[in-house]
């Protein structure tokens, strides 16, 4: 019987991110899902496009982690180049973010554009800025692969005071309510994001990171 071959996953080193955080998360999702992974956090762009699956952490400033990327040479187009032959791809937190078509913080930054909309302040209503820890999941149950086995009202952990805005309903697949509903988990084709932390939300996050390992778009 011919062993199953190891998933590539490749957690994309730019700078930015909880890297060690996402890259021991992402192997107990696999370990929880039954797969056979291997983890790798790499700043090899030739290690990022032969991955099955590519996970970009970002923390800090849009403007900041966009300049973070062009300075790996070579990582940007790998991802572009990976993504649009179909990998998988997770975006979190300023990765998510980075999906968008530009983000408006400390000036105009061109972002991937996968998906549609800017990356502004969070008006919030009056409430402090940035939204720091746990809140709820709103979305419709069934309604895609990505959300299994979660429940609307699971709490997930944030930490941003830019968030998605003018982006396209469909591609927003779960929301949360931050003084108004904000953009939580989008999706475009083989490509998502969370503006939350996945790895700092406990066993919701996880089961999230394994529906997202057992993803086939």
């Amino acid at each position: 019987m011919t062993k199953p071959r190891l998933m590539r996953i490749a957690v994309v080193d730019y700078g930015s991110g909880n890297l060690t955080s996402a890259s021991r998360a992402l192997s107990l999702a696999a370990q929880r899902a039954g797969i056979e992974a291997s983890v790798t956090v790499t700043a090899d762009p030739a290690a990022v496009e032969a991955a099955d699956r590519i996970v970009l952490p970002g923390q800090g400033a849009f403007a900041d982690c966009a300049a973070g990327l062009i300075a790996v040479p070579g990582m940007r187009q790998a991802i572009e180049t990976a993504t649009a032959a179909g990998t998988p791809f997770l975006g979190i937190c300023v990765g998510m973010q980075l999906m968008a078509e530009r983000g408006l913080e400390h000036g105009v930054t061109r972002g991937f554009g996968w998906i549609r909309g800017d990356v502004a302040e969070m008006a919030a209503a009056g409430l402090r800025l940035p939204q720091m820890g746990w809140n709820a999941l709103d979305f419709a149950p069934g309604g895609h692969r990505l959300l299994d086995g979660l429940q609307p009202g699971d709490h997930v952990y944030f930490v941003h005071s830019y968030a998605l805005v003018n982006g396209a309903p469909g591609e927003t697949i779960a929301t949360t309510d931050y003084g108004g509903a904000v953009p939580a988990i989008v999706v475009a084709g083989n490509r998502a994001g969370t503006q939350f932390h996945v790895e700092k939300s406990q066993q919701v996050g996880i089961r999230l990171l394994s529906n997202f390992l057992c993803w086939a778009p």
